[in-house]
């Protein structure tokens, strides 16, 4: 009987490690479902939380963009009240003057002269294109022509333009700005042409003049 004890306890051992552990034991007490009323309110304020900060950070960039485009507004202001009233002023632009029948005599009313001479010294080119009321091309019809393109020419060189940049032209008939068939028409067209150029033109090669259209 003494014999049959070790054994007994011996297989009882092995019985009791052959079995699974148990799983651990869980307090009921210490649980917290997901969808309590303290858990949803946390979820919430979480959600407020992130949206106030993405709207934080849109307000700032609006704010920063209005800014940056207030202050270019600003300096163009700026930049278009600095500017003298000639460089406001200045463009491209065409004054006529008109002649007697026969004459080459330069009048420029008061009132324009002093525009025309100040845009003049300034513009980078000055074109004058000459013209008649001729019906007919003669020789005495292209020599007037002439002349009033370069009674104009001293007239401006007179009153302090640079003649390096003038250019002259003239036509004896055709390139009417009214019809010759009526004096004041014929009182239009006897005239030159003054175009001031703020930039002068560049010429192209042909190539390029091609390339454009």
């Amino acid at each position: 009987m003494r014999a049959s004890t070790p054994i007994f306890a011996l297989l009882l051992t092995i019985s009791s490690c052959a079995s699974p552990p148990k799983p651990p034991s869980v307090d009921e007490y210490r649980k917290r479902p997901v969808n309590t009323a303290s858990a949803v309110d946390l979820q919430v304020c979480r959600t407020d939380l992130q949206n106030t900060r993405i709207l934080a950070s849109e307000t700032t960039r609006l704010a920063e963009t209005a800014s940056a485009t207030a202050t270019r507004l600003a300096l163009q202001q700026q930049a278009m009240t600095s500017r003298t009233p000639i460089e406001v002023e200045m463009a491209n632009s065409v004054y006529t003057v008109l002649f007697g029948f026969g004459s080459a005599q330069v009048t420029v009313p008061s009132p324009d002269a002093g525009a025309l001479i100040e845009q003049a010294r300034a513009a980078s080119l000055v074109m004058l294109r000459a013209r008649t009321d001729g019906h007919v091309e003669t020789t005495g019809e292209s020599r007037i022509a002439r002349e009033r393109a370069i009674a104009v020419r001293t007239y401006l060189v007179q009153s302090g333009v640079d003649p390096a940049r003038i250019r002259m032209t003239w036509q004896p008939i055709g390139d009417t700005v009214a019809s010759n068939d009526t004096v004041n028409g014929r009182a239009l067209n006897r005239r030159v042409e003054i175009e001031l150029y703020r930039l002068a033109p560049q010429r192209l090669a042909a190539g390029m003049a091609s390339s454009s259209m």
